[in-house]
Protein backbone atom coordinates (compact mmCIF):
# COMPACT_ATOMS: atom_id res chain seq x y z
CA UNK A 1 0.00 0.00 0.00
CA UNK A 2 1.54 3.33 -0.71
CA UNK A 3 1.38 6.14 1.74
CA UNK A 4 1.74 9.52 1.07
CA UNK A 5 4.53 11.61 3.72
CA UNK A 6 3.93 15.05 3.38
CA UNK A 7 7.46 16.23 5.10
CA UNK A 8 9.19 13.99 2.49
CA UNK A 9 7.41 15.69 -0.71
CA UNK A 10 8.16 18.97 1.15
CA UNK A 11 11.99 18.21 1.20
CA UNK A 12 12.01 16.66 -2.00
CA UNK A 13 10.15 19.81 -3.68
CA UNK A 14 12.75 21.95 -1.78
CA UNK A 15 15.91 20.07 -2.72
CA UNK A 16 14.20 19.88 -6.28
CA UNK A 17 14.72 24.09 -6.17
CA UNK A 18 18.37 23.93 -4.65
CA UNK A 19 21.03 24.92 -7.74
CA UNK A 20 23.00 21.43 -8.43
CA UNK A 21 26.58 23.00 -9.30
CA UNK A 22 29.22 22.29 -7.23
CA UNK A 23 32.45 24.46 -7.09
CA UNK A 24 35.51 23.14 -9.26
CA UNK A 25 39.09 22.80 -8.27
CA UNK A 26 41.05 23.54 -10.81
CA UNK A 27 44.80 22.62 -10.73
CA UNK A 28 47.02 25.69 -12.06
CA UNK A 29 50.84 24.38 -12.40
CA UNK A 30 53.91 26.68 -12.80
CA UNK A 31 55.94 24.95 -15.09
CA UNK A 32 58.94 26.63 -17.34
CA UNK A 33 58.44 29.98 -15.70
CA UNK A 34 54.26 29.66 -17.31
CA UNK A 35 51.40 29.33 -15.93
CA UNK A 36 49.98 26.15 -16.97
CA UNK A 37 46.86 24.09 -17.57
CA UNK A 38 46.34 20.61 -18.09
CA UNK A 39 49.77 20.64 -19.67
CA UNK A 40 49.04 24.07 -22.43
CA UNK A 41 50.54 27.31 -21.25
CA UNK A 42 47.76 29.74 -20.40
CA UNK A 43 47.74 33.56 -19.86
CA UNK A 44 44.07 33.76 -19.66
CA UNK A 45 41.81 31.37 -17.41
CA UNK A 46 37.63 31.77 -16.92
CA UNK A 47 36.25 30.10 -14.05
CA UNK A 48 33.34 29.82 -11.75
CA UNK A 49 32.73 31.96 -8.78
CA UNK A 50 33.78 29.29 -5.42
CA UNK A 51 35.74 27.22 -7.48
CA UNK A 52 39.52 26.83 -5.96
CA UNK A 53 43.05 26.84 -7.92
CA UNK A 54 45.34 24.45 -6.71
CA UNK A 55 49.17 26.03 -7.80
CA UNK A 56 51.32 23.26 -8.06
CA UNK A 57 54.94 23.68 -8.84
CA UNK A 58 56.61 21.51 -11.38
CA UNK A 59 59.21 23.69 -11.79
CA UNK A 60 62.89 22.74 -10.35
CA UNK A 61 62.91 26.04 -8.39
CA UNK A 62 60.86 27.88 -6.40
CA UNK A 63 58.00 30.42 -7.19
CA UNK A 64 55.43 32.84 -5.63
CA UNK A 65 51.99 33.05 -6.72
CA UNK A 66 50.69 36.35 -5.29
CA UNK A 67 47.54 39.06 -7.00
CA UNK A 68 47.29 42.49 -5.63
CA UNK A 69 43.80 42.58 -7.09
CA UNK A 70 40.61 44.73 -5.27
CA UNK A 71 38.67 41.49 -6.09
CA UNK A 72 41.06 39.15 -4.50
CA UNK A 73 44.39 39.48 -2.56
CA UNK A 74 46.72 36.87 -1.87
CA UNK A 75 50.63 35.57 -1.75
CA UNK A 76 51.36 32.04 -1.73
CA UNK A 77 54.72 32.63 -0.17
CA UNK A 78 58.03 30.92 -1.91
CA UNK A 79 57.10 27.20 -2.63
CA UNK A 80 59.54 24.21 -4.27
CA UNK A 81 59.16 21.88 -6.79
CA UNK A 82 55.82 19.13 -5.83
CA UNK A 83 54.30 21.42 -3.52
CA UNK A 84 51.05 23.07 -3.97
CA UNK A 85 48.94 25.86 -2.24
CA UNK A 86 44.91 26.59 -3.11
CA UNK A 87 43.03 29.85 -3.36
CA UNK A 88 39.29 29.80 -3.82
CA UNK A 89 37.49 32.37 -5.63
CA UNK A 90 34.35 33.57 -4.16
CA UNK A 91 33.48 36.56 -6.11
CA UNK A 92 33.16 37.23 -9.62
CA UNK A 93 35.78 39.48 -11.72
CA UNK A 94 38.93 40.45 -12.53
CA UNK A 95 41.98 38.76 -11.07
CA UNK A 96 45.53 39.53 -12.00
CA UNK A 97 47.97 36.66 -10.95
CA UNK A 98 51.79 36.64 -10.88
CA UNK A 99 55.00 35.03 -9.79
CA UNK A 100 57.23 37.55 -7.69
CA UNK A 101 60.46 35.28 -8.50
CA UNK A 102 59.17 35.38 -12.85
CA UNK A 103 57.83 38.78 -13.75
CA UNK A 104 57.07 36.88 -17.24
CA UNK A 105 54.12 34.83 -15.46
CA UNK A 106 51.10 36.65 -15.74
CA UNK A 107 47.68 35.47 -15.68
CA UNK A 108 44.46 37.03 -16.28
CA UNK A 109 42.18 35.44 -14.35
CA UNK A 110 38.02 36.02 -14.88
CA UNK A 111 35.78 34.30 -12.18
CA UNK A 112 32.11 34.40 -13.63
Amino acid sequence: MFTFNMKKAGFLLFAAWLPTTQAAEVELGQQNKSFVNNGQKVEQLKIKAGDTIRFKNYDPFFHNVFSLSDLKTFDLGSFPKGDSRTVTFDKKGAVDVECAIHPQMQLKLEVE
